[in-house]
């Protein structure tokens, strides 16, 4: 279970979105983890398909990617779930200890030693020094994860040709299981997932004299994408713009935000955690629409009061929006193009309907829709 493994298999690591029958979102993952698996494709994958679990059909493979994928487990706050029908043996099992929670079957879980490809080339002393780093990380990335770095000592006794399975009272003595918070270890900046919004009242809600006043609490920002007018924007060391460059991130990266930091997400991406001012991404939880949408804010204001009345007495039709720095945005009511953004912002300055200041955006700090309807 530590260094990278020469697998016998060919089937490549695959991710697939699955839905049990009582509705319950889950990731399955197939195949030999492989030291050129993009791990970013199961990172994005979960944030479109918001599942509650991760299985796997997997006889292992390269344990550098199996740690990879076990920290994205672990980052977006997800469980493993393994039954004892599918395969999770050797570097699969470290992949299953990124589970927050961890549920599996009496002898669903295999475990032996692992052997070394890149070592045979090198001189006895190199190879043992080798062969110590993976273990090191190895038992490192177990406790990490809160299981019993103990379980590498029993996973050693066991040649590659044998498979040891555990049995659930084993899996419970190393940890392999959780099922209590106390033993899950969380990282502070794990993703939660958004809780699904209530059902609408079946009942009809009685009269009210006049709408309220809507919340002006700005959502936490949880996950998204980046969305900039230059296609793409550098992650960052620090939450300055002066910080060292740490990746290109091209437009629709998709991200977990872990907190803030002033105007700075701090993140996690599949090239890597870092820091992303608010302006350059499209948040999930805030309301300023669609990865293409161009708003043609036209004025701020301080307070909601001032948006309000700007709002209401205006000749067009508009919206304001309660933006990440407090300030609320009163824009055109549509969303457009680019390039149709451009036309109307242009007509409308040369007309004297909006003022010559107004400008298009796309509206990465909206986050919350506060007039009018």
């Amino acid at each position: 279970m530590a260094g990278t493994v020469v697998s016998s298999h060919v089937a490549a690591l695959e991710f697939s979105p699955e839905t049990t029958d009582d509705g319950s979102r889950f990731i399955f993952v197939s195949g030999d983890f492989r030291a050129d698996d993009d791990i970013s494709k199961f990172f994005g994958l979960a944030l479109d398909h918001r599942p509650q679990f991760v299985t796997f059909n997997s006889p292992g493979g390269n344990v550098d990617t199996a740690l990879k994928l076990g920290r994205t487990i672990r980052m977006l706050n997800l469980s493993t779930v393994q039954i004892r029908s599918m395969e999770c043996s050797s570097a699969c099992a470290l992949a299953f200890l990124g589970g927050v929670f961890r549920v599996a079957d009496s002898g669903a879980i295999g475990v032996h030693r692992s052997s070394f490809s890149n070592t045979s080339s090198m001189d006895t002393e190199t190879a043992v020094a080798a062969i110590q780093e993976g273990t090191a990380i190895t038992m490192a990335y177990i406790a990490e994860m809160g299981a019993d770095p103990s379980l590498l000592q029993l996973a050693l006794q066991y040649d590659r040709s044998d498979m040891r399975y555990l049995s659930s009272s084993e899996m419970q003595q190393y940890r392999v299981t959780l099922l209590g918070d106390a033993d899950t270890h969380e990282p502070e900046t794990a993703w939660v997932p958004p809780t699904p919004a209530p059902p609408a009242p079946t009942s009809p809600a009685p009269p009210i004299a006049r709408a309220p006043m809507p919340s002006l609490d700005i959502p936490t920002a949880r996950s998204g994408y980046v969305r900039h007018p230059k296609g793409a924007v550098f992650l960052k060391a620090g939450p300055e713009d002066e910080s060292r460059n740490i990746a290109n991130l091209p437009n629709r990266t998709a991200v977990a935000v872990a907190g803030t930091e002033g105007r700075w997400y701090i993140v996690h991406t599949p090239q890597g955690r870092g820091y992303l001012h608010d302006t350059w991404v499209l948040v999930d939880q805030f309301e300023s629409g669609g990865f293409e949408d161009r708003h043609i804010q036209i004025k701020s204001f301080g307070t909601y009061p001032e948006a309000v009345a700007y709002a209401q007495q205006s000749p067009l039709r508009v919206a304001a929006y309660l933006a990440t720095n407090g300030w609320f945005a009163v824009t055109l009511e549509d969303t457009f193009t680019a390039t149709r953004g451009a036309e109307v912002l242009k007509v409308l300055k040369a007309e004297g309907r909006i003022p010559d200041d107004a400008y298009m955006s796309y509206g990465n700090t909206y986050a919350r829709k506060v007039c009018c309807e």
